[in-house]
């Protein structure tokens, strides 16, 4: 096992890594930007560095300090957490050249499926079912408005090495088409330093289902059910749950094959999520695109298997076997999973968050009297319930919600208690495009 390791992120991701570490042994060492000298995540592990100013560009995106920190701090790995440098292949292979541990797939995975227009040609060779859409990158406007053509409106235009949804833009005609193409390449070279785009047939009324794999070095992989998606806006997640409601157990069985098939055709290690559409119809799906790190979401997932997969991300990573095979995952409840973002910065006043009573866990890296800072992520907290099934988890996350408070920022507390009572979501008959119908956005 290693005895220190750094984390390459900040926020709630970095903390709960934190956790994971001190409870298995682990030193850790925190990176941080200047504005995030009093985060939370600095305070709680065990070293600190300082990588650079403000901007993530000089800070949490840059590399040579990074792999300089944990040289300089003696960590034998680095876990990326979410979104930064967590799916970017020149880390992971710096990493690799500096014996240095990834806590993640390594790089020639994460250039598989990392990068989505990759992803999609590996997958249609292994013979999972993807979405129709280019062969590759579009290089220009004009293939844009071809394959458009060819295959009809609505299209997507996506980031090659995207994540988070962004680099996204939803196209219904040429004149949209044109318009967005500058905007979703331009927003890709600032969100992933890398502004290639590919294009999907758009799957209108879909539901998001994503399934989480794991993977050690011996060639084991396991998957620990789906997770529901739907709640979105503008494909960013807000809600999530697990199990999804929509599916069958002879969906279900398929959707975790396919995921299983999917990671074994790149050699998959350590953790990832096939994130899949589900048509419509109730009974087609497609392969969309893989996450080759930890989910924002992971908690519903370890909630209704009691299964660690922070935990077991560091164990594979330090060499050792999946703690259990296939046939030992077991699933009890249900859980959900409200993302509290916000829409303001500056000093929080006042923070109670809940507690009291079996299934409410609350992520979060901010606290009273922290600072938040305008350069990063809105998201605050995560609160996440589980219940002996979906009526009781959704009874916890209301209570668990009438007790949040942060005052001295603007959060969307208010939405996710409208839509906990909203009569598509109380039926989990929604889509992708509910939310943003419920609040007037489409």
């Amino acid at each position: 096992m290693f005895n220190k390791i750094l984390i390459a992120n900040r926020g709630e991701i970095a903390v709960r890594v934190i956790r994971a570490a001190k409870e298995m042994g682990i030193s850790t060492v925190a990176i941080y930007s200047k504005a995030d000298k009093d985060a939370l995540h600095v305070q709680m592990a065990d070293q600190a560095v300082c990588v650079g100013e403000s901007p993530s560009s000089e800070s949490y995106l840059n590399m040579q300090n990074i792999i300089s920190a944990a040289v300089l701090t003696k960590a034998e790995a680095i876990h990326p957490g979410f979104g930064f440098l967590s799916e970017n292949t020149t880390f992971a292979q710096m990493c690799e050249d500096c014996n240095i541990k990834f806590i993640g797939p390594g790089s020639a995975a994460i250039d598989a499926m990392g990068n989505k227009a990759n992803a999609r040609d590996v997958m249609k060779a292994a013979g999972v079912p993807v979405i129709p859409g280019t062969d590759g990158t579009v290089d220009t406007a004009e293939d844009a408005l071809k394959f458009a053509n060819e295959v009809g409106y609505p299209v997507l235009l996506k980031a090659s090495a995207g994540g988070g949804g962004k680099g996204i833009r939803l196209c219904a005609n040429d004149d949209e088409l044109r318009k967005n193409y500058d905007a979703a390449k331009s927003e890709a070279l600032r969100a992933f330093s890398d502004d290639d785009i590919y294009m999907e047939k758009a799957i209108i009324g879909a539901r998001h289902i994503e399934v989480q794999v794991i993977g050690d070095e011996y060639g084991n992989i396991i998957h620990l059910g789906e997770r529901e998606c739907s709640m979105q806006i503008r494909n960013q997640k807000v809600v999530e749950e697990a199990p999804s409601v929509a599916l069958s157990q002879e969906l279900r069985k398929a959707f975790g094959e396919a995921a299983i098939k999917a990671a074994k055709a790149v050699d998959y290690k350590n953790a990832g999520t096939l994130e899949f559409l589900l048509d419509a119809n109730g009974k087609d799906f497609y392969f969309m695109e893989m996450n080759t790190r930890i989910q924002v979401e992971h908690p519903i997932t370890e909630m209704v298997t009691g299964f660690d997969l922070v935990k077991e991300q560091i164990s594979v990573a330090a060499g050792n076997k999946l703690s259990k095979t296939q046939e030992e995952i077991t699933f009890s409840g249900h859980a959900i999973e409200c993302r509290i973002n916000a829409s303001t910065t500056g000093l929080i006043n006042y923070m109670f968050l809940p507690a009291g009573g079996l299934g409410i866990r609350v992520d979060s890296g901010i606290y009273a009297g922290y600072v938040m800072p305008p350069y990063y992520d809105s998201m605050v907290a995560k609160v996440i319930s589980h219940g002996k099934n979906r009526e009781e988890a959704i009874a916890k996350m209301k209570r668990a919600l009438d007790e949040l408070v942060i005052d001295g920022i603007i959060t969307n507390i208010d939405t996710h208690g409208i839509i906990l009572e909203n009569e598509d979501f109380l039926n989990g008959t929604y889509h992708t495009k509910t939310l943003e119908k419920l609040l007037g956005l489409i």
